[in-house]
């Protein structure tokens, strides 16, 4: 039993959560919300926390001479590793979960309780502090207990503490789908906040000696509840500079919140901040920036005036500029090569995109993530970038489709900046689709899937669910034309049976006479047909 939290420690708890985490990856991969093939939270969670282990490893023991304690310097180990090799959301909100512990313990003389309660406290912070829009019943909630009751417990005593912050990890996580809609529908707990259950497990066995108690069961007998759906439609999109300090960013961000939705604040470090904000009133998306500090570079756009992308002006790589986009399929891949983008292969790690980065010898990259669970992952490489003097720019592209709408409209004679917003426009006027087999039994919105069923999923959400591939494939492309389109892009999967562009094609030259199609081979994995819409 540990009196105080040691480096040697620090090396245990990193080797025995990861070793915890392979035992229980396939269990977390499978705690999907929706019955898609490619589920990856355990995977991700593993290779976050292996990069972890190697950064730790690497330091070969050697004193630290930052001034800080040896447990600190594994602890800054830990995290640094954790956010390099982090891989989807809940990676990226781990390292920040392993950052705040570090940064909060690093000078700590010595670790007992009441220090181990004051860093989750901190860990809680920087953990929702990763995300934009922080959504209860999920990991940030699972950490958020963890701290509460480690605070709560109010004791010196290591071993006190760390066993109420597991324990309440574990009650608030049983308590995820009363939190959250989408996991109650599927019937299972929050994957991310399973994953931190474990670690926090890890961490009493090391302090305590103690093999921690049977994990609560993972999944439930799914609710019938329907997702509540629907949000206000905002009309104008507003972004600027601002500079202004922490605190009046934080009640800008409140403020803004309130007025409207696709909200991002991101800053630079040194006291300017990027606003970005769709909202019906602009004028006092903007009154608020005066308020918080000096807005400047205020742009508004109004969405009813944008005409969409146009259909053949294709702009090579400009000098000093450059374009990195995550892709999976060779045939996707190529495509993004003949715009001059430079690929990185799907679900990279913070380290692999900063790689990408910098490789382009590029003072301004925009990146296109093309899921949105990459998302995180890219806001981390390129606030990584920044340190370096890279100007990185994240467009929130969630499929290859919107990505090949912005790489569409690139002008290198414009300014940066524009040429992000116009990118981010061309992807936002894409609506996409993806159609796959379901892998799991689950209940949606569109009603109950079994496996082998044909999904069609629109903007994320299953539509359509069906026996055939090809009638599915036409009947989801209808369902995106009835609101509208005059561009269609089908990008077949590496399964895509003979002909189904083929198939899609000849149904819409004979049922939309004015819509074009552009038809590739993607070679995408589990996906037989991704689907574009301009």
């Amino acid at each position: 039993m540990l009196e105080t939290l040691d480096a040697a420690a620090v090396r245990r708890w990193c080797a025995s959560g990861l070793a915890a985490l392979r035992r229980h990856q396939s269990e977390i991969d499978e705690l999907n919300v929706y019955p898609v093939p490619d589920g990856d939270t355990g995977t991700n969670l593993v290779l976050t926390l292996t990069s972890a282990q190697q950064a730790l490893a690497m330091d070969l023991g050697t004193l630290p001479d930052d001034g800080h304690t040896p447990h600190g310097h594994a602890l800054r180990l830990m995290a640094r590793g954790a956010l390099l090799g982090a891989r989807g959301n809940s990676g990226v909100i781990l390292s920040q979960i392993l950052r705040g512990l570090a940064d909060t313990l690093a000078a700590a003389p010595a670790v007992g309780g009441r220090q181990l309660a004051d860093a989750l406290a901190d860990a809680t912070t920087a953990a929702y502090a990763a995300v934009a829009r922080p959504v209860e019943g999920t990991l940030l909630s699972v950490v958020a207990a963890a701290a509460h009751a480690a605070r709560r417990s109010d004791s010196d005593d290591l071993r006190t503490v760390a066993r109420a912050a597991a324990e309440a990890a574990a009650h608030a996580l049983a308590r995820t789908p009363e939190q959250l809609p989408e996991l109650a529908r599927a019937g299972v707990v929050d994957a991310g906040g399973r994953g931190l259950c474990l670690l926090l497990d890890a961490l009493v066995e090391v302090v305590t000696g103690e093999s921690p108690a049977p994990a609560p069961p993972t999944r439930r007998p799914p609710a019938t509840v329907v997702r509540e759906s629907g949000s206000d439609v905002y009309a104008y999109e507003v972004q600027y500079l601002l500079d202004a300090d922490d605190e009046a960013v934080a009640l800008l961000r409140a403020e803004l919140a309130v007025l409207g939705d696709s909200l991002a604040i991101v800053g630079d470090g040194a006291g300017t901040w990027n606003v970005h904000v769709h909202v019906n009133d602009v004028g006092a998306a903007i009154e608020a920036g005066v308020v918080a500090g000096r807005p400047h570079r205020i742009g508004v756009t109004r969405f009813a005036d944008q005409t969409g992308p146009a259909p053949a002006s294709r702009v090579a790589r400009p000098d000093g500029r450059a374009a990195v986009v995550v892709a999976t399929g060779a045939g996707i891949a190529e495509l993004f090569a003949a715009e001059g983008a430079v690929v990185v292969p799907g679900n990279p790690s913070t380290g692999e995109l900063l790689d990408a980065i910098r490789a382009t010898d590029a003072a301004r990259v925009v990146v296109l993530p093309n899921d949105p669970n990459t998302q995180s992952v890219a806001s981390a490489a390129a606030k990584e970038a920044y340190g370096l003097g890279i100007k990185v720019s994240v467009v929130p592209t969630r499929s290859p489709v919107q990505a090949l709408a912005a790489l569409a409209v690139r002008d290198p004679k414009r300014r940066f900046e524009d040429d992000v917003i116009a990118m981010a426009e061309a992807a936002g006027a894409c609506r996409y689709a993806e159609v796959c087999h379901a892998a799991r039994e689950a209940l949606t919105v569109a009603g109950p899937a079994r496996p082998g069923d044909v999904l069609a999923l629109v903007e994320g959400e299953v539509h359509l669910i069906g026996q055939d591939l090809v009638d599915t494939c036409i009947a989801v492309v209808d369902r995106m034309l009835g609101g509208g389109g005059e561009l269609v892009t089908l990008l077949c999967g590496a399964d895509a049976p003979a002909g189904l562009a083929d198939r899609v094609r000849a149904h819409v030259e004979g049922a939309w006479p004015f819509v074009e199609v552009q038809a590739y081979e993607g070679g995408q994995p589990h996906y037989p047909l991704l689907v574009g819409v301009e």
